[in-house]
């Protein structure tokens, strides 16, 4: 089987499983070419091919410099990705290699000035400089009217969760996952739906997906106790399959109201249906990920889901930029009189 073909096979497994994007930012433009069997010099196997005859055309302007790409080493037999690495090992491209989201930051303390965030050349921009996003609603806290309103605690919330009936979830779910954590968290972190492990737990973010986000946390010193964790959905879908849109219509009121409650001052959406439930948009993540967005005045931040960096390591590195532009923003909060 020659490279292209195993690119093919493996851009119908990640539709399979619900994946509708794949991110290509550490390769250049030659590369993904070399990858596709499109660039002169390299075939789908990888064997070179002479160059093809190009009619002639008016003057065109230089291309860019391509941008330099980190090799990286072999995966582990059996990861996830490792066909995708093989497929761009066959062609003499490789995904640049990601940071160890599982190791400590070598530098936590936040800059004299904490409203400050380095950009991709390494050079620190003002916060205020960051891209602004999709604002939903105004400044006011109060998101959510009628009987849910009447629900003054996270507990009340979590004792309807557990008697909800809107959708069909509850009748093929174990246990409703409501979300854990601090009532009175800065960060407020929101997921699409409970997995296998949070379905037999009744927790969330306990299994495989979880304990990364515990060490991604970690990392820019946040505790888990410290932050509120939830998601879009308090019960399973079925095999874990994508949340559909009557079900996230019938569990967004309990989200909002979660975030009525606990009023954090930083939010950070994981994965695409979290950040479309909460901006009301229809685009995907690779557009709503380095910017600010608010959310009835709450800065929302966007990354990729955990679960998704155990499929595809090269995403670590946009999610590690992503939770450090929250952190600066909640360190900016503190510093504020």
């Amino acid at each position: 089987m020659d490279a292209k073909e195993q690119l093919r096979r493996y851009l119908e497994q990640r539709k399979e499983s619900g994946e509708r994007e794949l991110v290509l930012d550490d390769l250049n433009v030659d590369e993904l070419l070399r990858v596709l069997g499109a660039a002169p010099g390299a075939s789908s196997t990888g064997r070179s091919s002479p160059p093809q005859s190009v009619a002639p055309t008016q003057s065109r302007p230089a291309p860019t410099p391509p941008t330099p790409v980190i090799r990286t080493s072999t995966p582990p037999a059996g990861h996830a990705s490792a066909d995708w690495r093989d497929v761009l090992r066959s062609t003499g491209a490789a995904p640049g290699a990601p940071p160890d989201l599982d190791t400590p930051s070598r530098d936590r303390t936040p800059p004299a000035d904490a409203a400050q965030q380095p950009d991709a050349a390494g050079a620190v921009v003002p916060l205020g400089a960051v891209p602004a996003g999709i604002t939903v609603g105004g400044t006011s806290r109060e998101l959510f009217g009628g009987s849910l309103g009447q629900l003054e605690s996270l507990e009340a919330i979590a004792a309807v969760v557990a008697s909800c009936t809107r959708c069909p979830l509850y009748s093929t779910a174990t246990n409703p996952v409501p979300g854990e954590g601090n009532p009175d968290a800065d960060l407020m972190i929101v997921g699409e739906a409970p997995g296998a492990t949070e379905d037999e737990t009744g927790r969330p973010f306990v299994g495989a997906a979880g304990q990364l986000l515990t060490k991604i946390l970690a990392a820019v010193d946040f505790k888990r106790e410290d932050v509120f964790i939830c998601n879009v959905l308090k019960h399973r879908p079925p095999g874990n399959r994508n949340p559909m849109p009557d079900e996230v219509t019938a569990c967004s009121p309990y989200l909002i109201r979660q975030i009525d409650l606990i009023r954090p001052k930083a939010i950070l959406a994981l994965g695409t249906f979290a950040a479309q439930t909460l901006l009301q948009t229809k685009l995907a993540i690779g557009k709503l990920r380095s910017q600010v967005h608010r959310y009835y005045g709450v800065p929302l931040i966007v990354t990729y889901h955990p679960a998704a960096l155990l499929r595809n390591p090269s995403w670590k590195r946009p999610t590690w930029e992503d939770v450090q532009l929250v952190r600066r923003i909640l360190d900016s909060s503190v510093s504020q009189p």
